[in-house]
Protein backbone atom coordinates (compact mmCIF):
# COMPACT_ATOMS: atom_id res chain seq x y z
CA UNK A 1 0.00 0.00 0.00
CA UNK A 2 1.39 3.58 -0.74
CA UNK A 3 1.54 5.80 2.04
CA UNK A 4 -0.23 8.75 1.20
CA UNK A 5 1.87 12.14 1.24
CA UNK A 6 2.17 14.25 4.20
CA UNK A 7 0.01 16.95 4.32
CA UNK A 8 0.53 20.67 5.25
CA UNK A 9 -0.98 21.83 8.31
CA UNK A 10 -3.94 24.38 7.19
CA UNK A 11 -3.15 27.89 8.25
CA UNK A 12 -6.00 29.03 10.37
CA UNK A 13 -8.06 31.88 9.21
CA UNK A 14 -7.06 35.33 10.65
CA UNK A 15 -9.58 36.50 13.43
CA UNK A 16 -11.33 39.06 12.22
CA UNK A 17 -10.60 41.75 15.71
CA UNK A 18 -10.30 44.89 13.83
CA UNK A 19 -12.36 47.90 13.73
CA UNK A 20 -11.47 50.38 10.39
CA UNK A 21 -12.98 53.74 11.25
CA UNK A 22 -13.03 56.30 8.49
CA UNK A 23 -14.26 60.19 8.88
CA UNK A 24 -15.84 61.39 5.89
CA UNK A 25 -17.06 64.78 4.59
CA UNK A 26 -17.35 64.51 0.84
CA UNK A 27 -15.31 61.92 -0.14
CA UNK A 28 -16.88 60.29 -3.18
CA UNK A 29 -14.16 59.90 -5.54
CA UNK A 30 -12.00 57.75 -3.51
CA UNK A 31 -14.17 56.31 -0.34
CA UNK A 32 -15.42 53.09 -2.53
CA UNK A 33 -11.64 52.21 -2.74
CA UNK A 34 -11.13 52.78 0.54
CA UNK A 35 -13.82 51.14 1.86
CA UNK A 36 -12.76 47.90 0.02
CA UNK A 37 -9.02 47.59 0.98
CA UNK A 38 -9.85 48.03 4.06
CA UNK A 39 -12.68 45.10 4.43
CA UNK A 40 -10.13 42.71 2.05
CA UNK A 41 -7.87 42.76 4.92
CA UNK A 42 -8.87 39.09 7.06
CA UNK A 43 -8.04 41.18 10.57
CA UNK A 44 -11.03 43.41 10.18
CA UNK A 45 -14.40 42.43 10.96
CA UNK A 46 -16.07 45.73 10.22
CA UNK A 47 -15.60 49.45 8.66
CA UNK A 48 -17.39 52.04 10.15
CA UNK A 49 -17.99 55.15 8.11
CA UNK A 50 -19.06 58.29 10.06
CA UNK A 51 -20.16 60.97 7.57
CA UNK A 52 -19.87 64.51 8.60
CA UNK A 53 -23.53 65.64 5.92
CA UNK A 54 -21.80 64.76 2.71
CA UNK A 55 -23.93 65.78 -0.39
CA UNK A 56 -21.91 64.00 -2.86
CA UNK A 57 -22.86 60.29 -2.29
CA UNK A 58 -20.11 59.71 -0.01
CA UNK A 59 -22.56 57.92 2.00
CA UNK A 60 -24.48 55.93 -0.74
CA UNK A 61 -21.06 54.56 -2.01
CA UNK A 62 -19.22 53.24 0.88
CA UNK A 63 -22.65 51.52 2.31
CA UNK A 64 -22.85 50.21 -1.22
CA UNK A 65 -18.76 48.44 -0.82
CA UNK A 66 -19.59 47.06 2.60
CA UNK A 67 -19.21 49.67 5.44
CA UNK A 68 -21.15 50.36 8.53
CA UNK A 69 -22.36 53.98 7.90
CA UNK A 70 -23.33 56.00 11.15
CA UNK A 71 -23.92 60.02 11.14
CA UNK A 72 -21.55 62.21 13.20
CA UNK A 73 -23.79 64.09 15.42
CA UNK A 74 -21.32 67.15 15.06
CA UNK A 75 -19.63 68.24 12.35
CA UNK A 76 -15.99 68.05 12.57
CA UNK A 77 -13.12 65.46 12.28
CA UNK A 78 -12.84 64.65 16.45
CA UNK A 79 -17.04 64.53 16.75
CA UNK A 80 -16.95 61.86 13.88
CA UNK A 81 -13.81 59.83 15.70
CA UNK A 82 -15.24 59.99 18.59
CA UNK A 83 -18.49 58.78 17.44
CA UNK A 84 -16.39 56.11 15.37
CA UNK A 85 -15.18 54.93 18.89
CA UNK A 86 -18.52 54.80 20.55
CA UNK A 87 -19.71 52.98 17.92
CA UNK A 88 -16.78 50.37 17.47
CA UNK A 89 -17.75 46.52 18.11
CA UNK A 90 -14.18 45.39 17.87
CA UNK A 91 -11.41 46.36 21.01
CA UNK A 92 -8.60 47.60 18.05
CA UNK A 93 -9.47 50.36 16.33
CA UNK A 94 -7.89 51.61 13.30
CA UNK A 95 -8.47 55.20 12.01
CA UNK A 96 -7.62 55.99 8.19
CA UNK A 97 -8.85 58.89 6.02
CA UNK A 98 -11.23 58.80 3.11
CA UNK A 99 -8.94 60.60 0.96
CA UNK A 100 -6.70 57.72 0.56
CA UNK A 101 -5.43 56.83 -2.56
CA UNK A 102 -2.00 54.67 -3.77
CA UNK A 103 -2.80 51.70 -0.34
CA UNK A 104 0.04 49.33 -0.29
CA UNK A 105 -0.32 45.77 0.89
CA UNK A 106 -0.46 44.75 4.17
CA UNK A 107 -1.28 48.60 5.51
CA UNK A 108 -3.86 46.77 8.16
CA UNK A 109 -1.58 44.15 9.59
CA UNK A 110 1.11 46.36 9.85
CA UNK A 111 -0.63 49.23 11.73
CA UNK A 112 -2.41 46.64 14.40
CA UNK A 113 0.14 43.73 14.76
CA UNK A 114 2.29 45.58 17.59
CA UNK A 115 -1.46 46.18 19.11
CA UNK A 116 -2.42 42.46 18.11
CA UNK A 117 1.09 41.04 19.69
CA UNK A 118 1.33 43.35 23.22
CA UNK A 119 3.74 45.51 22.27
CA UNK A 120 1.89 48.79 21.78
CA UNK A 121 -1.01 50.49 23.04
CA UNK A 122 -1.00 53.32 20.61
CA UNK A 123 0.37 53.07 16.55
CA UNK A 124 1.03 56.11 14.36
CA UNK A 125 1.72 55.58 10.72
CA UNK A 126 4.08 56.71 9.12
CA UNK A 127 5.21 57.03 5.36
CA UNK A 128 7.43 57.59 2.26
CA UNK A 129 5.81 60.84 1.58
CA UNK A 130 7.27 64.03 3.20
CA UNK A 131 6.11 65.31 5.91
CA UNK A 132 3.68 68.48 5.38
CA UNK A 133 4.15 71.92 5.85
CA UNK A 134 2.46 72.02 9.25
CA UNK A 135 4.47 68.77 10.58
CA UNK A 136 7.79 70.54 9.49
CA UNK A 137 7.25 74.05 10.03
CA UNK A 138 4.41 73.97 13.19
CA UNK A 139 4.23 70.16 15.33
CA UNK A 140 7.49 69.51 15.05
CA UNK A 141 9.31 72.20 16.02
CA UNK A 142 6.66 72.67 19.92
CA UNK A 143 6.85 69.00 19.93
CA UNK A 144 10.30 69.38 20.34
CA UNK A 145 10.19 72.03 22.95
CA UNK A 146 7.57 71.02 24.88
CA UNK A 147 7.14 66.64 24.50
CA UNK A 148 10.09 65.81 23.31
CA UNK A 149 9.38 61.90 24.40
CA UNK A 150 7.31 61.95 21.11
CA UNK A 151 9.35 64.28 18.88
CA UNK A 152 11.16 61.61 16.97
CA UNK A 153 7.96 60.60 15.30
CA UNK A 154 7.97 60.67 11.74
CA UNK A 155 4.83 61.78 11.03
CA UNK A 156 2.86 62.78 14.04
CA UNK A 157 -0.31 64.54 12.69
CA UNK A 158 -0.94 61.64 10.56
CA UNK A 159 -4.79 60.64 10.81
CA UNK A 160 -3.48 56.97 10.90
CA UNK A 161 -3.55 55.54 13.42
CA UNK A 162 -4.58 52.31 15.25
CA UNK A 163 -5.10 51.89 19.09
CA UNK A 164 -7.00 50.34 21.85
CA UNK A 165 -10.40 51.15 22.35
CA UNK A 166 -10.24 50.87 26.45
CA UNK A 167 -7.29 53.29 25.96
CA UNK A 168 -9.24 56.05 23.38
CA UNK A 169 -11.89 55.79 25.84
CA UNK A 170 -10.01 58.02 28.06
CA UNK A 171 -8.57 60.45 25.83
CA UNK A 172 -9.97 63.76 24.68
CA UNK A 173 -11.18 64.72 21.36
CA UNK A 174 -10.35 68.00 20.08
CA UNK A 175 -13.17 69.08 17.23
CA UNK A 176 -10.65 70.14 14.97
CA UNK A 177 -7.03 69.96 13.55
CA UNK A 178 -5.63 69.43 16.41
CA UNK A 179 -7.36 66.16 17.34
CA UNK A 180 -4.57 63.97 15.98
CA UNK A 181 -1.87 65.49 17.98
CA UNK A 182 -4.16 65.58 21.14
CA UNK A 183 -4.73 62.44 20.99
CA UNK A 184 -1.34 60.88 20.70
CA UNK A 185 -0.15 63.20 23.71
CA UNK A 186 -3.19 62.35 26.27
CA UNK A 187 -1.89 58.75 25.24
CA UNK A 188 1.68 59.59 26.10
CA UNK A 189 0.89 61.07 29.72
CA UNK A 190 -0.93 57.87 30.63
CA UNK A 191 1.90 56.11 29.78
CA UNK A 192 0.48 54.36 26.63
CA UNK A 193 3.73 52.32 24.92
CA UNK A 194 3.41 54.40 21.56
CA UNK A 195 5.23 53.08 18.21
CA UNK A 196 5.46 54.40 14.59
CA UNK A 197 5.16 52.00 11.63
CA UNK A 198 6.53 52.32 8.15
CA UNK A 199 3.61 51.61 5.92
CA UNK A 200 5.00 52.36 2.53
CA UNK A 201 4.03 55.28 -0.02
CA UNK A 202 1.02 57.27 0.67
CA UNK A 203 -0.63 59.91 -0.85
CA UNK A 204 -3.35 62.34 0.23
CA UNK A 205 -5.08 64.98 -1.59
CA UNK A 206 -3.43 68.05 -1.32
CA UNK A 207 -4.74 71.12 0.84
CA UNK A 208 -4.43 75.05 -0.12
CA UNK A 209 -2.80 77.33 2.09
CA UNK A 210 -5.18 78.94 3.83
CA UNK A 211 -6.46 75.52 5.01
CA UNK A 212 -3.11 75.12 5.98
CA UNK A 213 -2.89 78.13 8.06
CA UNK A 214 -6.33 77.17 9.77
CA UNK A 215 -4.68 73.81 10.64
CA UNK A 216 -1.59 75.09 11.82
CA UNK A 217 -3.19 77.27 14.38
CA UNK A 218 -4.98 74.71 15.65
CA UNK A 219 -2.66 72.28 16.08
CA UNK A 220 -0.57 75.14 18.00
CA UNK A 221 -3.03 75.70 20.13
CA UNK A 222 -3.36 71.98 21.00
CA UNK A 223 0.10 71.47 21.77
CA UNK A 224 0.56 75.01 23.74
CA UNK A 225 -2.86 73.46 25.72
CA UNK A 226 -0.91 70.11 26.54
CA UNK A 227 1.71 71.96 27.59
CA UNK A 228 0.42 74.58 30.01
CA UNK A 229 -1.74 71.27 31.50
CA UNK A 230 1.00 69.51 32.35
CA UNK A 231 3.34 72.61 33.83
CA UNK A 232 5.63 72.68 31.17
CA UNK A 233 5.25 76.21 29.95
CA UNK A 234 8.34 77.28 32.64
CA UNK A 235 11.37 78.97 31.09
CA UNK A 236 13.22 76.11 32.96
CA UNK A 237 11.79 73.30 31.46
CA UNK A 238 11.70 75.16 28.04
CA UNK A 239 15.22 75.30 28.22
CA UNK A 240 16.27 71.64 29.34
CA UNK A 241 14.18 70.36 26.29
CA UNK A 242 16.22 72.55 24.14
CA UNK A 243 19.53 70.83 25.25
CA UNK A 244 18.03 67.62 24.84
CA UNK A 245 17.20 68.39 21.04
CA UNK A 246 20.12 69.89 21.00
CA UNK A 247 21.89 66.88 21.99
CA UNK A 248 19.70 64.27 19.80
CA UNK A 249 20.43 66.60 16.63
CA UNK A 250 24.09 66.66 17.60
CA UNK A 251 24.09 62.95 17.03
CA UNK A 252 21.72 62.36 14.42
CA UNK A 253 24.06 60.80 11.29
CA UNK A 254 20.64 60.63 9.21
CA UNK A 255 20.74 64.47 9.54
CA UNK A 256 24.08 64.55 8.05
CA UNK A 257 23.09 62.32 5.65
CA UNK A 258 20.12 64.23 4.51
CA UNK A 259 23.05 67.46 4.06
CA UNK A 260 25.25 65.57 2.52
CA UNK A 261 22.95 64.24 -0.42
CA UNK A 262 23.06 68.80 -1.71
CA UNK A 263 25.82 67.47 -2.95
CA UNK A 264 27.84 65.05 -5.64
CA UNK A 265 31.29 65.25 -3.59
CA UNK A 266 31.99 65.22 0.14
CA UNK A 267 34.55 67.15 2.20
CA UNK A 268 35.52 66.27 5.68
CA UNK A 269 38.11 69.09 7.14
CA UNK A 270 39.74 69.04 10.35
CA UNK A 271 39.13 71.51 13.09
CA UNK A 272 41.69 71.86 15.76
CA UNK A 273 45.01 72.89 14.36
CA UNK A 274 43.37 72.82 10.62
CA UNK A 275 40.82 75.08 10.33
CA UNK A 276 41.65 76.82 13.83
CA UNK A 277 45.32 77.89 14.63
CA UNK A 278 45.23 76.19 17.89
CA UNK A 279 43.25 73.92 19.93
CA UNK A 280 39.52 74.66 21.24
CA UNK A 281 40.27 72.82 24.45
CA UNK A 282 43.39 74.46 24.82
CA UNK A 283 42.34 77.67 24.58
CA UNK A 284 38.85 76.87 26.97
CA UNK A 285 41.37 75.66 29.57
CA UNK A 286 43.25 79.00 29.36
CA UNK A 287 40.39 81.15 29.39
CA UNK A 288 38.86 78.92 32.58
CA UNK A 289 42.06 78.84 34.57
CA UNK A 290 41.86 75.16 34.02
CA UNK A 291 45.30 74.47 31.89
CA UNK A 292 47.17 72.47 34.68
CA UNK A 293 44.84 70.13 35.17
CA UNK A 294 43.92 69.76 31.13
CA UNK A 295 47.82 69.47 30.38
CA UNK A 296 47.99 66.29 32.82
CA UNK A 297 45.63 64.48 30.44
CA UNK A 298 46.07 66.26 26.92
CA UNK A 299 47.60 63.46 24.17
CA UNK A 300 49.22 61.63 27.13
CA UNK A 301 50.10 57.77 25.95
CA UNK A 302 49.25 56.10 28.93
CA UNK A 303 45.56 57.17 29.34
CA UNK A 304 43.25 55.27 26.62
CA UNK A 305 41.17 57.81 24.36
CA UNK A 306 38.49 56.90 25.24
CA UNK A 307 39.08 57.38 29.22
CA UNK A 308 40.96 60.43 28.25
CA UNK A 309 38.12 62.07 26.18
CA UNK A 310 36.07 61.23 29.36
CA UNK A 311 38.30 62.79 31.98
CA UNK A 312 38.94 65.85 29.90
CA UNK A 313 35.16 66.19 29.86
CA UNK A 314 35.19 66.56 33.84
CA UNK A 315 37.59 69.07 33.28
CA UNK A 316 35.30 71.46 31.82
CA UNK A 317 32.41 70.75 34.51
CA UNK A 318 30.38 74.18 35.43
CA UNK A 319 31.47 75.87 32.96
CA UNK A 320 28.72 77.63 31.04
CA UNK A 321 27.94 77.13 27.61
CA UNK A 322 28.22 80.94 26.74
CA UNK A 323 32.01 80.76 27.20
CA UNK A 324 32.35 77.72 25.34
CA UNK A 325 30.87 79.48 22.35
CA UNK A 326 32.53 83.04 22.81
CA UNK A 327 36.33 80.67 22.91
CA UNK A 328 34.76 79.06 19.48
CA UNK A 329 34.56 82.64 18.29
CA UNK A 330 37.24 83.98 19.07
CA UNK A 331 40.15 81.62 18.13
CA UNK A 332 41.48 82.73 15.26
CA UNK A 333 41.22 80.67 11.98
CA UNK A 334 44.10 80.02 9.61
CA UNK A 335 44.62 82.04 6.25
CA UNK A 336 42.53 80.82 3.89
CA UNK A 337 39.90 78.64 5.39
CA UNK A 338 36.56 80.78 4.11
CA UNK A 339 38.02 80.74 1.30
CA UNK A 340 38.52 77.19 1.37
CA UNK A 341 34.83 76.03 2.25
CA UNK A 342 33.11 78.72 -0.49
CA UNK A 343 35.30 77.46 -3.60
CA UNK A 344 34.79 73.93 -2.60
CA UNK A 345 31.06 75.18 -2.59
CA UNK A 346 31.32 76.42 -6.04
CA UNK A 347 32.59 73.15 -7.28
CA UNK A 348 29.98 70.79 -6.39
CA UNK A 349 31.10 69.69 -2.42
CA UNK A 350 29.38 69.72 0.73
CA UNK A 351 31.87 70.37 3.50
CA UNK A 352 32.23 68.75 6.84
CA UNK A 353 33.81 69.68 9.97
CA UNK A 354 35.37 66.95 12.11
CA UNK A 355 36.97 66.81 15.60
CA UNK A 356 37.37 65.34 18.68
CA UNK A 357 36.39 68.66 20.69
CA UNK A 358 32.57 69.47 21.07
CA UNK A 359 30.18 69.96 18.87
CA UNK A 360 28.94 73.25 20.65
CA UNK A 361 32.10 74.63 19.52
CA UNK A 362 32.02 72.85 16.41
CA UNK A 363 28.95 74.50 15.25
CA UNK A 364 30.24 77.89 15.97
CA UNK A 365 33.52 77.36 13.73
CA UNK A 366 31.21 75.72 10.98
CA UNK A 367 29.17 79.13 10.61
CA UNK A 368 32.04 80.80 11.15
CA UNK A 369 33.93 79.53 7.66
CA UNK A 370 30.17 78.59 6.30
CA UNK A 371 30.31 74.72 6.55
CA UNK A 372 27.65 72.97 6.21
CA UNK A 373 27.64 70.30 9.11
CA UNK A 374 29.73 69.39 11.84
CA UNK A 375 30.54 66.13 13.64
CA UNK A 376 31.84 66.07 16.73
CA UNK A 377 31.45 64.98 20.54
CA UNK A 378 28.47 66.10 22.56
CA UNK A 379 29.24 67.51 25.93
CA UNK A 380 25.77 67.87 27.87
CA UNK A 381 24.58 71.40 29.86
CA UNK A 382 22.37 71.39 32.45
CA UNK A 383 20.64 75.04 33.28
CA UNK A 384 22.79 76.65 30.55
CA UNK A 385 26.13 75.05 32.53
CA UNK A 386 28.59 72.06 31.59
CA UNK A 387 27.74 68.74 33.07
CA UNK A 388 31.09 67.27 32.87
CA UNK A 389 29.68 63.89 30.44
CA UNK A 390 30.31 63.70 27.25
CA UNK A 391 28.78 61.27 24.47
CA UNK A 392 31.22 60.34 21.22
CA UNK A 393 30.41 61.77 17.83
CA UNK A 394 28.45 58.00 16.74
CA UNK A 395 29.26 59.14 13.14
CA UNK A 396 33.27 58.28 14.32
CA UNK A 397 32.09 55.13 15.50
CA UNK A 398 31.35 51.80 13.50
CA UNK A 399 31.41 48.09 14.32
CA UNK A 400 34.14 46.73 12.37
CA UNK A 401 35.15 50.05 10.98
CA UNK A 402 38.50 51.49 11.81
CA UNK A 403 41.11 48.59 12.50
CA UNK A 404 43.25 51.15 15.05
CA UNK A 405 40.83 53.19 16.50
CA UNK A 406 37.51 52.52 18.39
CA UNK A 407 36.70 56.21 17.55
CA UNK A 408 37.95 57.49 14.54
CA UNK A 409 37.32 60.08 11.44
CA UNK A 410 37.40 57.29 8.90
CA UNK A 411 34.09 55.81 9.93
CA UNK A 412 32.53 58.85 8.91
CA UNK A 413 32.84 58.10 5.01
CA UNK A 414 31.63 54.49 5.73
CA UNK A 415 29.05 55.44 7.94
CA UNK A 416 28.11 58.09 5.47
CA UNK A 417 28.01 55.29 2.60
CA UNK A 418 25.80 53.13 3.87
CA UNK A 419 23.35 56.09 3.81
CA UNK A 420 24.69 58.14 0.55
CA UNK A 421 25.54 56.52 -3.18
CA UNK A 422 28.58 57.92 -2.50
CA UNK A 423 32.20 56.63 -3.64
CA UNK A 424 35.50 57.10 -1.79
CA UNK A 425 36.96 58.77 -4.41
CA UNK A 426 34.70 61.40 -4.50
CA UNK A 427 35.60 62.38 -0.54
CA UNK A 428 38.51 65.15 -0.33
CA UNK A 429 40.10 65.31 2.88
CA UNK A 430 42.06 67.79 4.86
CA UNK A 431 43.81 67.07 8.66
CA UNK A 432 47.09 68.38 10.14
CA UNK A 433 47.67 65.73 12.90
CA UNK A 434 47.64 61.75 13.60
CA UNK A 435 44.30 61.54 14.67
CA UNK A 436 43.68 62.04 10.98
CA UNK A 437 46.11 59.67 9.29
CA UNK A 438 43.31 57.10 8.81
CA UNK A 439 41.13 59.94 7.53
CA UNK A 440 43.50 61.26 4.77
CA UNK A 441 44.63 57.58 3.90
CA UNK A 442 40.87 56.73 3.02
CA UNK A 443 40.23 59.61 1.26
CA UNK A 444 40.10 60.02 -2.49
CA UNK A 445 41.92 63.67 -2.74
CA UNK A 446 43.68 64.06 0.38
CA UNK A 447 45.73 67.39 2.03
CA UNK A 448 48.12 67.59 5.07
CA UNK A 449 48.12 71.41 6.17
CA UNK A 450 51.02 72.08 8.32
CA UNK A 451 51.57 68.50 9.31
CA UNK A 452 52.44 67.65 12.57
CA UNK A 453 54.72 64.67 12.00
CA UNK A 454 56.46 62.52 8.87
CA UNK A 455 53.34 60.04 9.23
CA UNK A 456 50.91 63.02 8.33
CA UNK A 457 52.49 64.30 5.79
CA UNK A 458 52.90 60.69 3.63
CA UNK A 459 49.25 59.71 4.33
CA UNK A 460 48.42 62.93 2.15
CA UNK A 461 48.84 63.38 -1.52
CA UNK A 462 49.72 67.05 -0.97
CA UNK A 463 51.15 69.47 1.58
CA UNK A 464 49.52 72.76 1.84
CA UNK A 465 52.55 75.31 4.19
CA UNK A 466 50.86 78.74 3.74
CA UNK A 467 47.31 78.65 3.08
CA UNK A 468 43.88 75.92 3.61
CA UNK A 469 42.73 77.75 -0.25
CA UNK A 470 45.79 76.22 -2.09
CA UNK A 471 43.78 73.02 -1.74
CA UNK A 472 42.13 74.24 -4.50
CA UNK A 473 44.21 74.46 -7.13
CA UNK A 474 44.70 70.68 -7.46
CA UNK A 475 41.10 70.63 -7.37
CA UNK A 476 38.89 70.68 -11.16
CA UNK A 477 37.59 74.00 -11.09
CA UNK A 478 34.21 74.72 -10.93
Amino acid sequence: MRSRPATKPRRRPARRRVTVVIPVLNESKTIGDVVAYALASPLVGEVLVVDDGSHDGTPELAESRGARVITSTMLGKGASMEDGLLAARHEIVLFLDGDLHGLEAGLVRKMTQPLLADRADFVKASFARAAGRVTVLTAKPLLRTYFPEVAHLHQPLSGIFAVRKSLLGKLRFENDYGVDVGLLLDAAALGARISEVDIGRLEHDSQPLEALGEMAGQVARTILERAAERGRLQPSFIRESLEKDRRIRAASLDRVANIAKRGDKLALIDMDGTILDGRFVTALAERTGRTDRLAKLLDSPTIPAEERTRRIGLVFKGVPKRIFEEVARGIPLHPGASELVVGLHRRGYVVGLLTDSYHVAATIVRRRIFADFAIANVMSFHDEVATGRVTHAPAMRRKGGCPRHATCKVNVIANLSDRLPMATRTVMAIGDNSNDVCLLRAAGKAFAFQPKTDEVAQAADHVLTKSLADALRHLPSA
